[in-house]
């Protein structure tokens, strides 16, 4: 595939990031998952009670944090984590393999035999993506994370940020350090890939189709 010897002559690691939702998925996983945990009547009903929320956001009223973190509460909030965690389990287990583009697996497949580190960078949840990169042999995973109290129990709130943009940079700085020490194949498909694909020296936006 691709010719890497100029980065095999300057020995430095090579890192491939990989967004998840519209990337290596066919579209956006956070509604199946909902869908999943509650039903399909419950999940209407609630997003149905969101619909000025949406309008909000569309707006740029609410940002995508408040939405999501509404959400959130709505369908879990004072559910355990454990229990949580549990449905995010099954879910990375029984939907997000038919969520799957072919084209993703097969790329990720090829950075692991070379012997890349592959990271998913995703503003979706730890909660069930903690699993499908466990299932998928991911070095790591940085994505938005649920937030639950000292008794366990989840609050509907995310910890610090939302995984998306700038912070998707800063996670990954955070991880590895600074950008010169390794060499970056990014994959994306929006904008909030964008920081992401400017700062690898190899971006791929959209690339995967099936």
């Amino acid at each position: 595939m691709e010719n890497l010897s100029n980065c095999q002559l300057l020995n430095k690691p090579i890192v491939a990031a990989f967004d998840f939702d519209g990337t290596m998925t066919k579209h956006d996983s956070l509604y199946d998952f909902f869908k999943y945990s509650a039903g399909s009547l419950e999940t209407y009903f609630i997003f149905l009670q969101h619909l000025p929320k949406f309008i909000g956001f569309g707006l740029k009223i609410f940002s995508r944090k408040d939405l999501k973190e509404s959400l959130f509460k709505s369908f879990f909030k004072g559910m355990s984590i454990a229990d949580l965690r549990l449905k995010g389990e099954d879910f990375a287990n029984n939907v997000i393999p038919k969520l799957l583009k072919k084209e993703s697996i097969a790329k990720l497949k090829w950075h692991k035999e070379q012997g890349h580190r592959c990271i998913l960078v995703s503003a979706n949840m730890d909660v069930y993506l903690d699993y499908f990169t466990k299932n998928n042999q991911f070095d790591d995973c940085l994505c938005t994370k649920a937030a639950f109290d000292e008794k366990g129990l989840v609050t509907g709130y995310i910890q610090g940020k939302n995984c998306r943009g700038e912070e998707k940079v800063h996670r990954l700085t955070e991880l590895l350090g600074s950008k010169e020490n390794y060499t970056l194949y990014a994959y994306g498909d929006s904008d909030g890939d964008k920081e992401l694909l400017e700062l690898a020296d190899y971006p791929f936006y959209r690339v995967f189709k099936s």
